[in-house]
C-alpha cells in the first residue's frame, strides 16, 4: 500500500480533495492511504510516505521541503487542478512521481 500526504496551510482546504482522491483510487482498484495534514507536520509525516504533495499555498516551502524529505518525491499540486479539486489527476500524478 503506498501512502500519500497532502500538506497544506491548515489541512483543512485540502480535505475535500483527498476525498475526491480517495474516490477515483477506489474506482481504479488502487491501494493507497491519502491523508491530509497541516505544513508544520510534514517533517514528522513525510518521511513515512510514499509522495508528498504540497498545497499551492505552501509552495514557497517546496525547497526546503524537498532538502530535508530527499528520499521522498515531493511535488507542489498544480493550481488548476487544486482549484477545481480534481482528484483523480492528482491522484495519477501522484502514482506517477511514485514510480
Amino acid at each position: 500500500m503506498k501512502i500519500i500526504r497532502l500538506f497544506c496551510a491548515g489541512g483543512a482546504s485540502t480535505g475535500m480533495l483527498v476525498q475526491r482522491m480517495k474516490k477515483a483510487a477506489e474506482e481504479q482498484g488502487l491501494e493507497v492511504e491519502i491523508s491530509a495534514h497541516a505544513v508544520n507536520k510534514y517533517i514528522d509525516l513525510g518521511p513515512t510516505s510514499d509522495c508528498v504533495l504540497l498545497g499551492p499555498q505552501v509552495g514557497y516551502r517546496s525547497k526546503q521541503i524537498i532538502e530535508e524529505l530527499n528520499s521522498v518525491p515531493v511535488e507542489v499540486i498544480n493550481s488548476m487542478d487544486y482549484g477545481m479539486m480534481n482528484g483523480e489527476k492528482v491522484l495519477a500524478r501522484a502514482m506517477e512521481i511514485m514510480k
